[in-house]
């Protein structure tokens, strides 16, 4: 079960890298913007499930 859960983790953190990378390239406009810290958000998140202790039952 721990195995899956650091796959999501990576998961969200690649797909924050590939949505903020997208932002960049649309950064003059404010869709660039808005969509380029939702990338950073999701790399953030991502990032921090990761430090997430797993619970076992």
């Amino acid at each position: 079960m721990a195995n899956n859960a650091k796959t999501t983790s990576w998961t969200v953190t690649g797909l924050g890298v590939a949505v903020s990378a997208l932002g960049w390239s649309l950064l003059p406009s404010l869709w660039g913007a808005g969509i380029l810290g939702f990338g950073l958000a999701h790399i953030v998140l991502g990032l921090l499930d990761t430090q997430r202790p797993v619970v076992k039952k």
